[in-house]
């Protein structure tokens, strides 16, 4: 692996450095009631993924005889998920509670496999900083809203241990939500214009208070040239990064609709209103 750029070492060692959020925040409540996907969670005790896991998922690309880490497993739906296609699955997060809910939804799909069909799976609590795993172990590892969990420093530690642990032809999946430019650029215009509309009440100064637990769990958004930037320097050479959105099923006028299909599909604007980010970085 290509040695870390000094500069950086430099920056995780500073005196500003911010302490890692405590794991205590991200409770069952949060998981249950606030945490994406978790009506799908609820309805299905985790067999079903919700639409962003999903799509989240497929650009994995992984298939059966693989075996997956999925870093900050939360609730286990994932692991679940592939443990059902016949992959190896094995889960870490940083939150106890997180890494019980998982152990009990893989236990569920073990009793539920057929006979021999069986696959190897676990769960740890660990930082995503220090993976507990040799060098070389997974064909994939995901990372699905995670990033905007971990300060800046953090997020470079955890990145350089993902790659560690991967194989040569190995694979790195994020996403992450929200897009940086959508908060910062994209936001402020459309709460002007919801405050025109007299909708204001609902489109708080603080974009990450619409979900005001992300006001305490959320410590930093990424954008498509932060991203691509930050697994560069995590050691990862080709990399893609890109956005989508959730589908906009809006009952509007003709005029927002219009400008609605300008926002989301026409470039330079979709790339500030667009609300996911996902990457894949390869190993080599």
């Amino acid at each position: 692996m290509p040695a870390l750029h000094h500069k950086n070492i430099r920056n995780w060692m500073h005196s500003d450095q911010k302490n890692p959020l405590p794991s205590t925040l991200y409770t069952e409540e949060y998981f249950l009631t606030a945490c994406e996907g978790y009506d799908e969670f609820l309805a299905s005790e985790g067999q079903h993924l919700s639409r962003r896991l999903r799509d989240a998922f497929q650009v994995a690309e992984v298939h059966p005889g693989m075996r997956i880490l999925d870093v900050g497993c939360g609730r286990g739906e994932i692991l679940r998920h592939c443990m059902s296609l016949g992959i190896d699955a094995f889960g870490i997060d940083y939150a106890e509670v997180a890494t019980l809910m998982s152990r009990d939804v893989i236990r569920s799909e073990s009793v539920d496999a057929p006979p021999g069909g069986q696959v190897a799976a676990g769960v740890s609590r660990s930082d995503a900083k220090v993976l507990p795993f040799p060098t070389g172990s997974f064909d994939r590892v995901l990372m699905f809203d995670v990033v905007e969990h971990l300060y800046p420093w953090e997020l470079t530690q955890a990145l350089v241990e993902a790659r560690r642990v991967l194989r040569p032809d190995g694979r790195l999946i994020v996403h992450t939500a929200p897009n940086r430019w959508y908060d910062v650029y994209a936001y402020p215009w459309v709460r002007r214009i919801r405050t025109l509309m007299g909708q204001g009440q609902h489109y708080p100064s603080n974009p990450r208070a619409l979900t005001p637990v992300n006001l305490d769990v959320h410590v930093n958004e990424q954008d498509m040239l932060s991203m691509r930037r930050t697994l560069r320097e995590a050691g990862f050479n080709k990399v893609q990064v890109w956005l989508d959105s959730p589908p906009q099923n809006r009952d509007e006028n003709r005029v927002l609709s219009a400008l609605r299909r300008v926002a989301f599909d026409v470039p330079p604007f979709r790339w500030f209103f667009e609300r996911e980010l996902f990457a894949v970085a390869y190993k080599q």
